[in-house]
């Protein structure tokens, strides 16, 4: 097994690093993993341990680079057919070796997946992080190991965050600190939507009027919500952004006024906004979306665009509740919504939106969920050296 870098290694720092444990790969979808550990990387360093590719005759090795935002990703690549516990010693024993190779000793693990816990248990971190941005075991395909995971996850963890108040809700009684942190919005990045950008190519000949989603494509999508807004409104333009995931892109409607463009970068995604006239958000209402939190609702009103939503809880709580988006479940109530919203007044809803966001930011996100960290962390440290005659700290002021 070899450990591929194209860096070396960095020297210590005196804030410990940052051990992130994740189901996502850093460069799928720029979304809550990368805006927090982005932020992170600024003050430590970061390592990005993802789930393993497996390749048919692949030799065990560890391919590690380092992201634009100064991220050190680590993706495993592993020969397909191993059973269970040679997968996990070829984790383990990779991650070690990342770790020796780059010095790691005092460290705070970050989890994103409880599925991580059979090849970490062995860490021994200042701190456990549990950053639970969705009900993993919901989606399709979930391991059935990994709801027994995520109790002993909840056991090790010292703070636990959650992307969402309604998956808050679901966890606040396992746990003696959950905290709600819904994802944030980049605000300055979309607002630029509001003023003249340059049409995408595979956009510009789309007519108008024109409604659009970026995002995963995938089970959580109402498809067919999808097909019967295209055949009842022939005239309007569906734009559809993002990858096809874990559901066949043979399924996906197929109507003159559909357009799946793919999946496109963060840094692109304002350029398609800018000339949408209505922003979607057609989630189906299943179990694996009860408790989902879209990032992209904030993302769509700092462009300045009107949304329908179908009742997702954590859209209607504050979004709909507030009038900034408009929600609708059947088919003829998402195409009424959605005359509404291509009629919408905007001078008059605008200062609305801009309101409620100016207290948003993925600065404001990242600062809360590190000071409860690194209290998190202290105290651990305090506590393991009792020996010395710390100050109390009161850790509302951190």
């Amino acid at each position: 097994m070899t450990i591929q870098s194209n860096n070396n290694v960095v020297g210590t720092h005196q804030l410990p690093d940052l051990v992130c444990l994740s189901h996502l790969r850093w460069n799928f979808v720029f979304q809550r993993p990368q805006h927090l550990l982005s932020r992170f990387a600024r003050e430590r360093r970061v390592f990005f341990y993802e789930e393993p590719i497996f390749g048919q005759n692949s030799r065990p090795r560890l391919h590690v680079t380092r992201s634009p935002e100064g991220v050190w990703v680590a993706v495993p690549h592993l020969p397909e057919g191993l059973d269970a516990e040679r997968l996990v010693a070829l984790q383990q024993e990779m991650l070690d070796e990342l770790l020796l190779e780059h010095a790691v000793r005092h460290y705070v693990s970050w989890y994103y997946t409880p599925m991580a816990l059979p090849f970490t248990r062995h860490l021994q971190p200042r701190a456990v992080a549990y950053d639970c941005m969705d009900e993993l075991s919901a989606f399709r395909g979930a391991p059935p190991a990994l709801l027994r995971y995520e109790i002993e996850l909840l056991q090790r963890a010292h703070v636990v965050f959650t992307g969402g108040q309604s998956l808050y809700e679901a966890k606040r009684d396992r746990h003696h600190s959950v905290h709600a942190f819904p994802s944030s919005v980049d605000v300055a990045h979309f607002a630029t939507a509001r003023g003249t950008l340059r049409e995408p190519p595979d956009q510009a000949s789309i007519p108008h009027p024109r409604l659009g989603f970026f995002g995963v494509v995938d089970e959580r999508m109402d498809l067919a919500l999808l097909e019967a807004v295209a055949e009842a409104r022939p005239d309007w333009q569906l734009v559809i952004i993002g990858p096809v995931v874990k559901i066949d892109p043979a399924a996906l409607p197929r109507r003159p006024n559909l357009h799946f463009l793919g999946g496109k970068l963060y840094t692109e995604l304002p350029a398609y906004l800018a000339s949408w006239d209505v922003a979607l958000l057609p989630f189906a209402r299943n179990e694996s979306t009860r408790f989902i939190s879209p990032t992209k609702t904030p993302e769509y009103l700092a462009a300045g665009k009107p949304v329908v939503s179908t009742s997702i809880r954590d859209v209607v709580r504050p979004y709909g509740e507030l009038g900034l988006v408009r929600i609708a479940d059947t088919p003829e109530d998402f195409v009424r919504a959605c005359e509404a919203a291509l009629a919408e007044d905007r001078a008059a809803w605008l200062p609305r939106v801009d309101e409620y966001l100016a207290e948003m930011s993925w600065d404001n996100t990242w600062s809360g969920m590190k000071a409860l960290l690194d209290a998190a962390s202290m105290r651990r440290e305090v506590g393991e050296r009792p020996e010395s005659a710390a100050t109390p700290v009161d850790m509302a002021t951190i």
